[in-house]
C-alpha cells in the first residue's frame, strides 16, 4: 500500500519524524506483518471534507478486511480541521486538489486519475465495513459484465427517533426490496456510502456526475444505459452514521429528494430503453411522489370529509407488509427487540420523507428551482 501526502500534480509529501506508515495508533487495530492478508487489486477512495471525528474509525475498518486493498485514498477536499493528519497517522495515501471540488463526486472523481487498479471502492468518510465486506463483494465481478456491486447499509448508531426511523427503512430496503431488484437483475442503486466498480467502467463514463446531488443514482441508472450489470450482494455489510436530528436529516432528505427528481428528469429518455429500470424507477416515483401525496393529504381529508376517523388507519395498514421483512432482516442480526420498538419511528420518518419528496418535485419540476448545493447529513 502506498503512502505519504500528495497534491494535486501527485508528489509525495514525506512523512513527520516517527511516523511509520501502514501502522494505527492503537496496538493491534491493524494486522501486524505476521498476519498481512491477501491484497485483492482494489484501490479505496475516501472523500472527506471536515471528517477527522470519523475519519479514524472507518481507515481502521478498512486496514483490518480479511482480504488488503492495493491502496487506500483519502481524498481531503481542502478540510479546515485534523481530516489529513488522522490519515497521515493511519499510514493511508493522502492527496488534496487544489481547491474544494464542492461535492462527494467531484472529490471522487479527482481521484479516479490516481487508481492504478483494475477495481475501484468508494465509502464514506463517516462509514465503517464489516471485517469481510470487501472480501464478499469482490466475487460479484467474476462475471465481466458486472460493472458495480453494492452492499447492506445498516446505521451504526440506532439511538434517536430519526437513527431508529432510518434503522427500520434500511431493513426494510435491504430485507426485500434490495433483494427483488436484485432478482430481477436491476438493484436501482449502487449505494454511494459502500460500493465497489469496475475502473475502466468508470473512466468510460467520466467518472461519478455532479449534474445531480444523487450522484450514485445517476451513475448507476448511466451503467444500466451503457449495458453495464450491478449486482446486489446483501452479506456485504456497511454501516454508516445517520442523521441524529431534525437539522442533519433536513439536509440529507432535502438531497437526497431533489437528486431523485433531477435523475427522473435527466434520464427521462433513456429510462425508456431499458425496461427493468423504467419500471423500477416507475415504482419508485410513484411510491415518492404520487403515495407520499395520498399519506399526507387524502387520507386527512377523506377522514374530514366522511366523518370517519377508522380511515386514518390507513397510515398504520401496512404494518404488517413492513413489519414482516423488518423482523426477518432484525432476526438475522439478533436484533429484533430493537427492530420492535424502532418500528413506530418508521412511520414518523415516512411521513418526513413524503414532505420532503413533495416539496422537491414541486421546486424541480413546477416552479423549475433546482437544488444545486451539497450539504452533508452529519
Amino acid at each position: 500500500m502506498s503512502s505519504g501526502i500528495r497534491n494535486d500534480s501527485g508528489t509525495n509529501r514525506p512523512y513527520r519524524a516517527g511516523q511509520t506508515p501502514g501502522r494505527a495508533p492503537r496496538e493491534g487495530s491493524v494486522p501486524t506483518s505476521e498476519q498481512q492478508p491477501r491484497t485483492v487489486p482494489v484501490t479505496i477512495l475516501v472523500p472527506a471534507y471536515n471528517e477527522a471525528a470519523s475519519l479514524e474509525d472507518t481507515l481502521i475498518s478498512l486496514l483490518t478486511q480479511s482480504v488488503a486493498p492495493a491502496d487506500i485514498l483519502v481524498i481531503d477536499d481542502c478540510s479546515t480541521d485534523d481530516t489529513a493528519l488522522v490519515a497521515e497517522r493511519l499510514g493511508v495515501t493522502v492527496i488534496r486538489p487544489v481547491r474544494n471540488t464542492g461535492s462527494k463526486a467531484g472529490a471522487q472523481s479527482f481521484a479516479l486519475r490516481y487508481v492504478k487498479t483494475p477495481f475501484v471502492m468508494a465509502i464514506d468518510a463517516d462509514t465503517t465495513l464489516a471485517p469481510d465486506a470487501i472480501e464478499r463483494l469482490m466475487p460479484a465481478f467474476d462475471d465481466p459484465e458486472v460493472v458495480a456491486a453494492c452492499g447492506s447499509v445498516i446505521p451504526r448508531r440506532i439511538r434517536s427517533v430519526w437513527e431508529r426511523g432510518r434503522y427500520v427503512e434500511y431493513l426494510f430496503a435491504f430485507t426485500f426490496y434490495k433483494r427483488v431488484q436484485e432478482a430481477w437483475g436491476a438493484p436501482l442503486i449502487a449505494s454511494g456510502c459502500f460500493s465497489m466498480y469496475r475502473a475502466s467502467a468508470l473512466r468510460a463514463v467520466g467518472g461519478w456526475p455532479t449534474r445531480t446531488l444523487a450522484e450514485d443514482m445517476d451513475l448507476t441508472w448511466t451503467f444500466y444505459q451503457r449495458g453495464g450489470k450491478v449486482r446486489f450482494i446483501p452479506e456485504a455489510v456497511s454501516y454508516p452514521i445517520e442523521p441524529h436530528d431534525y437539522h442533519f436529516l433536513a439536509k440529507q432528505l432535502k438531497r437526497w429528494s431533489h437528486g431523485f427528481v433531477q435523475n427522473v428528469r435527466v434520464h427521462r429518455k433513456g429510462l425508456l430503453d431499458v425496461p427493468f429500470l423504467r419500471h423500477a424507477v416507475a415504482v419508485a416515483f410513484w411510491d415518492a411522489i404520487v403515495a407520499a401525496a395520498a399519506y399526507l393529504f387524502v387520507l386527512p381529508l377523506l377522514a374530514l370529509a366522511f366523518g370517519n376517523p377508522w380511515l386514518l388507519m390507513g397510515y398504520v395498514i401496512d404494518v404488517p407488509a413492513v413489519a414482516v421483512p423488518v423482523l426477518v432482516g432484525a432476526a438475522h442480526r439478533g436484533e429484533v427487540r430493537r427492530a420492535v420498538l424502532s418500528l413506530p419511528a418508521f412511520f414518523v420518518l415516512r411521513t418526513v420523507n413524503a414532505m420532503f419528496f413533495l416539496r422537491a418535485a414541486w421546486l424541480e419540476l413546477v416552479m423549475k428551482r433546482p437544488f444545486t448545493t451539497y450539504e452533508k447529513g452529519h
